[in-house]
């Protein structure tokens, strides 16, 4: 049986019982004749706040002019979006991963509000991307994801910078190694546009993975905001979700086991973000499969690093747009046999007929051959431990170090950790303990750029090591494990670390330790007592009441 294209909207609009409904919609301009189309939600999160998801606005009405021609009639949606780099290192910070859940709600609520027939989500920075699959998931109807978009390099004395350089920049200075006016030159030029985060960062490591995933079109992450080829990709989308409604093709048809797996390889083998594992845990979760913590070690360790891509290596996503984009890789990846290649698309083709039309610019060294990789795995590990009974994640591309033990230095929140590192109290060697930054204790597992950003601009990024139970900013390189869980707030081992207590981190046995015996552990857990929540009503409280820990993905139930 064919596919009904109007399956859902029919409901609202159709019929003279519906003629209120009709009404309303005519008084914002749509005619009786555009109501008898298939109505398709255009959602978005454009924000005057921040450059990651400035361009969108624009962008929506390309995909929109796109919908109308195919037969649709578009309906923009507009929901929140915080910005991790404006919030960094502030209260604010807790905000951005709620944020994910927030905006998941928001755009399913107005996909069965306003009974959409079909979706297009347009994401930009951090959170917006996970949550636009995940809204997907849950409502299940025809519907893709689109990037708008990394922003550009801005140029300082004379060569690329990125964000990532402003935040060491910050450690420079405070270390004496960075005037005031180089300070303040750098932060200007860094930032040149709209776009999100320019390197293979969190939104360009999330960005890529939905396409290899499926739920966005191969090749339309890479070109950036301000890339006037947006506006072409931004029709072609709108041409596209029209098709996959037509197809009947459902979010959940694309969400498999094998194409998560994939999603994996991708940031296995470009050194992407440890937000991955978080956001993948719990995109999986809402779209019923089956996908484990372990599951990323497994992968990460079967995948070679073959992406040389900022903060890890040396190139930004414009640079990996320019070289072939995510087609090369996965042509890369399809004949070292790694890769899902039968997985289906939301194109209609697998991932290996797309990879087929990849163009490779002759002499790039961005995107690697399997025979040349930076590394023969990826960028990837889970650590468990007495540390971390669930896990916590690493990241180790562009890190030589496998092995670090050293003396805990204990802080119970990212400013105090944040105070030491700029006062010049950690020294080589030390191990530093955030704690209470988890998704229950932060609330919401801020990142910890700041704090790393600083260490590697002091001179101590590759002396030092550093484990908490929030979260690392995909800028973040260095020997830092985040996501440890069980979290100190709900009784986790962290919690249990002392002052000058040793510290072993272990690659490549996949080991987080505290060299304490196991019963003087359960001692000081039975007798520690948990701090009072940080917010006792509005949206930290009830989130910190209703979130998983991190090795679920941190989702609400």
């Amino acid at each position: 049986m064919a596919f009904d294209p109007r399956h859902r909207s029919h409901t609202l609009v159709d019929g003279p019982e519906r003629a209120a409904a009709r009404s309303y919609f005519h008084s914002v301009g749509y005619s009786a004749e555009d109501l008898k189309k298939p109505l398709i939600m255009v959602a978005h999160e454009w924000i005057g706040t921040m450059p990651c998801n400035f361009s969108q606005r624009i962008l929506a009405q390309r995909v929109m002019a796109g919908i109308r021609a195919a037969g649709g009639t578009p309906m923009e949606v507009n929901t929140i979006s915080i910005s991790d780099g404006i919030s960094m290192g502030t209260e604010g910070m807790k905000a951005s991963l709620i944020s994910r859940e927030i905006i998941t709600d928001s755009i399913e609520l107005c996909g069965i509000g306003y009974s959409f027939d079909a979706a297009v989500v347009i994401v930009g920075c951090d959170k917006t991307i996970p949550a636009g699959a995940m809204a997907l998931a849950r409502l299940n109807i025809p519907g893709i994801v689109l990037y708008s978009g990394s922003i550009a390099p801005g140029r300082w004395e004379g060569h690329d910078v990125t964000i990532q350089d402003v935040f060491e920049g910050v450690g420079q200075h405070s270390a004496g190694n960075l005037s005031d006016e180089r300070l303040a030159a750098l932060e200007a030029a860094a930032c040149p546009g709209a776009g999100a985060c320019g390197a293979q960062y969190t939104a360009n490591t999330m960005a890529t993975v939905m396409e290899f995933i499926g739920i966005s079109p191969m090749g339309s992450a890479t070109p950036g905001a301000t890339d006037p080829a947006k506006d072409d990709i931004g029709e072609r989308a709108g041409a596209l979700v029209m098709d996959v409604l037509k197809r009947g093709v459902l979010p959940r048809d694309i969400l498999t086991r094998q194409a998560l797996e994939n999603g994996i390889m991708c940031a296995a083998s470009t050194g992407g973000s440890t937000n991955v594992v978080l956001h993948l845990l719990a995109i999986a979760a809402e779209a019923g499969v089956e996908l484990d913590i372990d599951d990323f070690d497994r992968i990460s360790e079967q995948t070679p690093l073959i992406g040389d891509l900022r903060p890890g290596g040396r190139y930004v996503a414009l640079d990996w747009d320019r070289a072939g984009g995510t087609p090369l890789l996965a042509k890369r990846l399809l004949e070292a046999g790694k890769l899902h290649g039968d997985v289906m698309t939301v194109t209609g083709r697998t991932i290996a007929e797309e990879a087929a039309g990849a163009v490779e610019t002759p002499g790039q060294d961005v995107i690697l051959p399997v025979d040349r990789a930076l590394k023969p795995t990826g960028g990837l590990v889970i650590l468990k431990g007495s540390l971390a009974p669930a896990g916590a994640v690493m990241k180790v591309a562009g890190e030589e170090r496998t092995h670090h033990s050293g003396p805990a230095r204990v802080f119970e929140s990212e400013q105090d950790a944040m105070a030491a590192v700029m006062d010049h109290r950690i020294k080589a060697g030390d191990v530093l303990v955030i704690r209470n930054e988890g998704p229950v204790g932060g609330p919401g597992m801020r990142e910890m750029l700041g704090v790393t950003a600083a260490l590697v601009g002091a001179g101590l990024g590759d002396q030092v090591a550093l484990l908490t139970d929030g979260r690392f900013s995909g800028a973040t390189h260095g020997l830092m494990a985040g996501h440890v869980a069980p979290e100190a707030a709900v009784g986790g081992p962290i919690g249990a670390v002392k002052e000058g207590d040793t510290i072993v981190i272990d690659v490549p046995t996949r080991r987080l330790d505290l060299d304490v015996p196991a019963d003087e552990i359960e001692r000081r857990l039975a007798t520690r007592q948990p701090l009072p929540p940080r917010y006792t009503h509005g949206v930290f409280a009830k989130y910190a009441r209703t979130v998983t820990q991190a090795d679920r993905g941190a989702i609400t139930r």
